[in-house]
């Protein structure tokens, strides 16, 4: 079965003084103006390019600390611990490893921008930047596997560049933030910076100009994504923004606001603190469950399991409450009670809401994996196994959220004027995990409406909103959670193919295919084989809210 489309779509219907000159040329040029022309010299061998730049420092404070040739890299290896297997092998490219404004800050601390940049033997003219993660703190190896299904960036011919944002360690480490420089990398210099230098290396390494310019990211990758559009609109052609963490005050305030209101639900122990992992048993949530997929699933036409409709989805957890006298197949009052506020955004005492809802999906209910659904169990996940408040101050930690400057810097929910960004061509997609139980893919969505709003007809020719059904932050779950969006942008970008439908699979179970539709249509079942994206329309729903 051939998946590997990219940005195929289902119809809605002297090498030193060469680079060194290469560098200087590029970084002097605002980001507006066009790439350098190439340079007029006879590339040396690719060995000899690539190691060649070993140890050499750039304008720019640009240090190469290594290069180095990396063969085929097979199917099946894990680049990280952690990283899933790769789906494609990668292809020969020269590996660089650097560190742009290295220095010592705040603390005695070793501070700079460390980055990656794989350039492919054969290379295809194009350059991504690729998103990092929560904190960031480490460079990731770039591939560029964002929203690009089983082939990612670099196996396609895409020169890559990754970066930590400016310091070094763990994922969520932020005593960074103690330094001012290294603050203000993580966020916003870090993403312009990296850009700019990898494609000065880029064009004087290959001796041409780069043909088009992506980022792709998603949670901090996708803010990352949404900061170039916003505040660096002349640096990429095509943008893919996944889960993004775009004001994480207000979500990190939605969560704890959701943990006490299942907390009042909760048994207590003898000093009265609230027995989190008591609060929904396995019998619970499996009424929890059942009783969602009753209100909701066969609005896609199928009873499959999977909510697709997700704009019409209207449960009301209080038709789930136990009679008098039922002890079974029910949920007590207590339990109704903190779904329907939980799944509320937090309001101030003026009445002005806080955040977004959180969309009710299959996956609230999980209890495995690496981060469990949006109902708490006691063990670590969004709500940590150490939230047992009873109460909170929804008002004072708003405003403590508003006075954090660095908070303010790093949100990206705000700014929707992106007519520079549209004027040039650019275009940019959007996607969500349904069941991320972490930022709500409405947050997202209210972003997207709102920015459509302020750029009208500019925006909808150049952006469209993907809901996944079922996906939990960024991957995973009972969902098919692998897509080429990356194909699809580049398609618009360098084809004007529009995309609507794009093909979307289980990347546990590949032959199981669905389309994913633009927002606010949905994968609606029209007959045959359940299984083949073919089977269904994307079809838009009657009534549908804006989110």
């Amino acid at each position: 079965m051939t998946r590997r489309i990219s940005g195929a779509v289902l119809g809605l219907t002297g090498m030193t003084a060469v680079l060194c000159a290469g560098v200087h040329a590029l970084a002097a040029r605002p980001a507006a103006a066009p790439s350098a022309a190439p340079v007029a010299v006879a590339p040396p061998p690719v060995t000899d390019r690539c190691t060649a730049l070993a140890g050499q420092t750039l304008p720019g404070d640009v240090k190469i600390l290594t290069a180095r040739t990396v063969g085929v890299t097979p199917a099946g290896t894990r680049l990280e611990p952690d990283a899933a297997p790769l789906a494609s092998s990668i292809p020969p490219h020269c590996r660089i490893e650097g560190v742009i404004g290295e220095r010592t800050g705040a603390g005695g601390k070793p501070f700079g921008i460390g980055f990656a940049l794989a350039l492919p033997d054969d290379w295809n003219g194009r350059f991504l930047l690729q998103g990092g993660g929560g904190l960031n703190g480490t460079v990731h190896p770039p591939i560029g596997a964002a929203a690009a299904g089983d082939i990612p960036a670099l196996a396609r011919g895409f020169a890559v560049a990754s970066h930590d944002s400016g310091h070094k360690g763990a994922v969520f480490d932020d005593s960074f933030m103690a330094d001012q420089r290294a603050a203000l990398d993580f966020a916003e210099n870090a993403v312009p910076t990296v850009a700019r230098t990898a494609k000065a290396i880029i064009a004087s390494y290959y001796g041409r100009a780069i043909g088009h310019s992506y980022m792709a990211g998603c949670s901090t990758g996708g803010r990352e994504s949404m900061l170039a559009a916003q505040r660096f609109p002349e640096l990429f052609d095509g943008i893919v923004v996944g889960a993004p963490a775009m004001r994480t005050g207000n979500s990190n305030l939605a969560l704890s606001w959701a943990a006490v209101q299942f907390n009042q639900a909760a048994p207590r122990d003898s000093g009265g603190k609230p027995l989190v992992e008591r609060i929904f048993s396995d019998a619970d949530r499996a009424v929890l469950k059942k009783g969602l997929l009753a209100q909701c699933d066969g609005l896609d036409g199928l009873d499959d399991g999977m909510i697709m409709n997700v704009a019409q989805c209207r449960f009301d957890a209080s038709r789930l409450a136990c009679h008098k006298g039922q002890k079974a197949d029910c949920l007590k009052p207590a339990q109704v009670t903190a779904i329907q506020r939980a799944f509320t955004a937090p309001r101030d005492k003026a009445g002005a809401s806080l955040y977004a809802p959180y969309p009710y999906d299959t996956g609230i209910t999980n209890t495995e994996g690496r981060l469990p659904g949006f109902l708490p169990t006691g063990k670590p996940g969004v709500f940590g196994p150490a939230n047992r408040d009873l109460a909170i101050d929804v008002d004072a930690r708003i405003q403590a959220i508003r006075a954090n400057a660095s908070q303010r810097l790093t949100d990206t929910d705000s700014w929707t004027n992106l007519n520079t960004f549209l004027g040039r061509g650019g275009k940019i997609l959007f996607y969500h995990g349904v069941s991320d139980p972490w930022f709500s893919a409405f947050d997202t969505l209210n972003y997207w409406q709102r920015a459509s709003a302020a750029n009208g007809a500019a925006w909808r020719d150049a952006s469209r909103f993907y809901m996944v059904p079922g996906m939990g932050h960024c991957r995973g779950g009972d969902s098919f959670d692998d897509f080429d969006l990356l194909g699809a942008v580049v398609a618009w970008v360098e084809q004007g193919r529009t995309p609507e439908a794009v093909l979307s699979w289980r990347s546990s179970q590949p032959s199981r295919q669905r389309p994913m539709c633009p927002w606010p249509s949905y994968a609606h079942y029209t007959g045959g084989d359940a299984e083949l994206a073919g089977s269904y329309e994307c079809r838009m729903p009657y009534g549908a809210p804006k989110g």
